[in-house]
């Protein structure tokens, strides 16, 4: 059966990927009560294909977003293996974005709305959460964007 975030996804013409493994000594995700802590997801596919590169030099705001909508179908892959059920997200509490910059790139917060937009969209005012979008100088595997999540869930 289909959860209703699932089907959401599917509306938008997006499919839930496989939740991605851990490269290094950490867990992907942490529950403690109601909140589920989700590590860092990069814009990776689980078939390897990331989008990289570094957002003011050869990324332009456009590819940036669609690299956090993919770390943010990421971190929902990882919330379906947490706890079995999309719906079971009772709200999207925080995302903290790194966005791989050139010094002078400042268009960090429109580029993290490729995933807030994901979030709102998918989830409605579930979705609407609390964020930082911060411009590093590198990112692991050259990736362009990278975000964890604090999510509720039930």
């Amino acid at each position: 059966m289909t959860s209703s975030v699932e089907s959401a996804l599917i509306g938008l013409g997006l499919t839930l990927p496989e939740a991605i493994a851990p490269v290094a000594n950490y867990v992907p995700y942490v529950r403690t009560g109601n909140l589920l802590f989700v590590s860092g997801q990069i814009s990776k596919t689980t078939a390897g294909a990331a989008v990289t590169g570094k957002l003011g030099v050869d990324v332009d705001v456009a590819a940036g977003q669609k690299a956090a909508e993919l770390c943010a179908l990421n971190i929902l892959a990882q919330v379906k293996a947490a706890v079995g059920d999309l719906d079971r997200i009772v709200r999207v509490v925080r995302l903290n974005a790194f966005v791989n910059s050139a010094p002078e790139f400042i268009d960090q917060p429109q580029v993290v709305n490729g995933a807030s937009n994901l979030m709102a969209n998918v989830l409605g005012d579930k979705g609407k959460h609390s964020r930082t979008a911060v411009g590093v100088a590198s990112l692991p595997l050259g990736v362009a964007v990278e975000i964890d999540a604090i999510i509720e869930v039930s």
